[in-house]
């Protein structure tokens, strides 16, 4: 089974029990619709004293207990495809979601976050309506094949007449799932490049106004806008092309159910009522709407399911099972090699050690595998080979809450998440302890409703957004590690930070990518990172003998 055929399967188990009433209700009501034809023919026959026993105002009382039924089951029916859809859009994103934050930062930053967003919003929506399009599917043949039935039994000749007909529409859906499958994918798989490259322009929009390049951004972020119209028109062309045969189509059947069903007539094998009937039945079974529609809401399904299902098929970052002991918060990387996509070697059998309570600088020049580093020591990064140990034991290990708990990371441009400043700052904690360390609770203290102030609701320069993230980051408890987390600070409040990290009461393993001399002069050890190797590690005042190590700080 395909993953998007699990995920189908998934979306359908999400709807719940609206799916069995769906189809119980569903059947009921295309019952109904066939047995109304024949109850109408029986009522006409009736009146007119043609057909067999019974009274008119019998089968009229049966003709409005069918409409009832007919009416009921199509409100049931409206009513449970919302809900069902509801139901299982919610699950479906919850789900995507979920896998998305779980995937290894590498494996996420493949994708551009416009086409992530596209496949949550847009193709898990059409996903979501899987429950009630299988149903729809497994009973869209019920009206045609039942109508055949019900013909065959008024006249046999009205039956193999209806026949024809019928395969005529085989070959026309036929034709008409392919192209439109084609079509959609498409126009779905261009609608998430042209996502993408929305979000990353917004993302540059200072530098695109500052370099005067917004019309060649412009032309850039269009570009799939061709291929979207392309697709789009060659889906309404494939269901204008099944809507126009079917209007040729359902009148000529129609047609040859009368004139057959005429000479039956004038032969004295049919009654009025009887040919009433067919005509119901030709009607009905014809009718190529609701199947032309259903094709196009299940190829829509199938689309959705494949698009989410690419993402889902994404292996997710695993964590252990283990809890640190006690300890000093000892940081060891053992033979770590990180190689990027085309193989090179980013990081190059990496080893460290940095003593449990200690503040480890390190430096390089730009490209060296700083950042890289970083990212490794507390697992944003695993390595392609080799080891990384916090007290001892290996971070794939932990538990995530384990890891999260032990490990906290600053970035120069951190993103903030949650509804209010006091959630950004995170935990639920008392937050005036970290964002007085990280020198933001002033900032914080004049806001309207302080740490409840919502989020959105604050204008905030690059100093005080990343302050705030460097406050989330100090509720670590044994390794803390900041990157570049102190560029966007002035000089005074640099210095409250930087005496906040180099006090001799924090305890805390801590992890600096820095620039500055002074940040590095007051660390107990640095770390030089070059060509993606740590060429020494030793306190500033020895290194700072080597000419070349004092070029990185000139650089």
């Amino acid at each position: 089974m395909s993953p998007a055929d699990r995920l189908l399967l998934r979306a359908v188990g999400s709807a719940g029990w609206w799916t069995p009433v769906l189809a119980v209700v569903t059947v009921a009501g295309v019952a109904a619709e066939l047995a109304l034809p024949t109850a109408l023919g029986r009522a006409v026959d009736a009146a007119v004293g043609a057909g067999p026993d019974g009274s008119s105002r019998q089968w009229l009382i049966t003709v409005v207990g069918l409409i009832a039924v007919v009416v009921a089951t199509g409100a049931v029916r409206d009513y449970g495809t919302g809900t069902a859809t509801a139901r299982s859009v919610a699950a479906l994103r919850h789900t995507l979601a979920r896998h998305i934050f779980a995937l290894d930062p590498r494996t996420a930053a493949r994708r551009p976050v416009g086409d992530l967003v596209g496949r949550l919003a847009g193709q898990v929506a059409d996903a979501g309506q899987a429950a009630p399009t299988v149903v729809l599917a497994g009973t869209v043949l019920l009206p045609p094949l039942g109508s055949l039935v019900a013909l065959t039994m008024i006249d046999p000749w009205l039956g193999l007449t209806f026949v024809v007909g019928l395969l005529l529409l085989g070959v026309l859906l036929r034709s008409f799932v392919a192209d439109a499958s084609a079509a959609v994918a498409g126009y779905q798989q261009a609608q998430g490049d042209l996502a993408g490259r929305m979000v990353e322009t917004l993302a540059g929009a200072r530098t695109i106004a500052a370099a005067g390049t917004a019309d060649r951004e412009v032309e850039r972020v269009l570009a799939p806008v061709a291929a979207l119209r392309a697709y789009g028109a060659r889906t309404w062309t494939v269901l204008a092309g099944a809507a126009t045969r079917g209007a040729v189509l359902n009148p000529l059947l129609q047609l040859a159910v009368v004139a057959v069903g005429g000479l039956s007539l004038s032969a004295g094998r049919l009654t009025p009522g009887e040919l009433l009937a067919a005509l119901q039945y030709a009607a009905l079974g014809a009718g190529l709407g609701t199947v032309v529609s259903t094709l196009n809401k299940a190829v829509r399904v199938r689309a959705g399911c494949r698009r989410a299902a690419d993402v889902l098929d994404e292996p997710v970052r695993r964590h252990g099972t283990r809890t640190l002991p006690p300890g000093p918060g000892e940081l060891e990387l053992c033979g770590v090699t990180v190689r990027g996509d085309d193989g090179q070697a980013l990081l190059d059998r990496v080893d460290l050690r940095v003593p449990g309570g200690a503040l480890l600088v390190v430096v390089g020049a730009s490209g060296a595998g700083k950042s890289l580093l970083a990212a490794v020591a507390g697992r944003l990064r695993d390595p392609d080979s080799g080891q990384v140990r916090l007290d001892g034991v290996p971070l794939p290990e932990l538990t995530a809450t384990a890891l999260h708990t032990a490990v906290g990371y600053g970035f120069e441009r951190p993103v903030l998440v949650g509804d209010t400043v006091g959630e950004a700052v995170g935990c639920g904690a008392d937050p005036v302890p970290v964002a007085t360390a990280a020198a933001i609770h002033d900032f914080v203290d004049r806001l309207p409703q302080r740490y409840r102030t919502p989020l959105a609701d604050v204008a905030m320069s690059g100093g005080e957004r990343q302050r705030l993230g460097l406050a989330r980051a100090l509720r670590a408890e044994r390794l803390l590690i900041l990157d570049d987390a102190t560029s966007s600070l002035d000089t005074a409040t640099e210095y409250r930070v930087t005496r906040t990290l180099t006090a001799a009461q924090d305890r805390r393993t801590r992890v600096v990518v820095g620039h500055r001399v002074g940040m590095a002069a007051r660390a107990d050890l640095v770390a030089w990172v070059h060509g993606g190797r740590v060429r020494a590690v030793a306190p500033h005042r020895v290194l700072w003998d080597d000419p070349e190590y004092r070029a990185v700080f000139r650089a």
